[in-house]
């Protein structure tokens, strides 16, 4: 069975798309299989590896509403072994259509067990709030990735966020877990990326990647040309730093099973 992760922040602007692309793609990259959910109904993780969301017939919308099976929503991508289930314009109005549903924080479990044998990683690309979208990828997922912007207001908020998580574990979800905190846009030549990277140890204290993401150009740009950063930039920083976290949350994994 796949370990399902959901990439969860409902600051936005915090890297959390970039992510969960980047991410993504290093694992596949790795020889992992790997299925990217667009659950934002921004669709910026499927746009951003290359599929043209404006011309799309059918996505994850369809596949909660129940029009479509999620098989054949799932696109192929320029990554071998890395398929995207993507976000059309309809997703919108799932989570105002999903409140009258019986069991509706579970809807995108059912989905994603319908096709979770086939791989080994699956991403969930959560919107930036806290609303029934995001509550569905927090019940669908065995853990989660929290990337935190290193900037001034990156803690405001993360309170809340581990609230909802706390609520959902006592109440729906009693498995889920937090593989841990990913620092996003650091730069090391500031004193407050130092400060920020000191705090969020007393909100993860065990679980902060080592893998630190920095501000780059390029990673800020790779989306707009439908590329992860693997594709459009291979040799630089932010690749490598996100060829380290993918090596890392593997490795977490193995300690695991261990």
């Amino acid at each position: 069975m796949s370990k399902i992760i959901a990439v969860v922040n409902q600051k936005g602007g915090v890297g959390k798309t970039t992510t969960a692309i980047n991410l993504a793609a290093y694992l596949a990259e790795m020889g992992k299989f790997v299925l990217l959910v667009d659950l934002d109904p921004q669709g910026n993780a499927t746009s951003g590896l290359g599929v043209d969301r404006d011309n799309l017939q059918y996505g994850i919308y369809e596949a909660l509403a129940k029009q479509r099976r999620i098989h054949d929503i799932i696109f192929n991508t320029a990554h071998d072994g890395l398929r995207v289930a993507p976000a059309t314009q309809d997703l919108a109005a799932a989570a105002i259509e999903l409140v009258d549903v019986e069991n509706r924080e579970f809807q995108l479990r059912n989905l994603l067990s319908e096709v979770s044998h086939a791989y080994d990683y699956i991403i969930i690309d959560c919107p930036p709030s806290l609303g029934l979208l995001t509550i569905n990828g927090l019940v669908a997922a065995h853990e989660l990735l929290i990337p935190v912007q290193a900037e001034y207001y990156a803690l405001e908020g993360l309170g809340q966020l581990l609230k909802t998580v706390e609520l959902v574990k006592n109440n729906i979800h009693p498995e889920l877990g937090i593989l841990g905190a990913v620092l996003t846009m650091f730069d090391k030549r500031t004193k407050l990326s130092t400060e920020i990277m000191n705090e969020l140890y007393k909100y993860f204290p065990d679980n902060i990647f080592r893998s630190v993401i920095p501000r780059t150009v390029k990673l800020a740009e790779a989306p707009s040309f439908g590329q992860s950063i693997l594709h459009y930039e291979p040799r630089g920083k932010g690749a490598k730093a996100y060829e380290r976290l993918a090596r890392e949350l593997i490795e977490k994994h193995l300690n695991k099973a261990n």
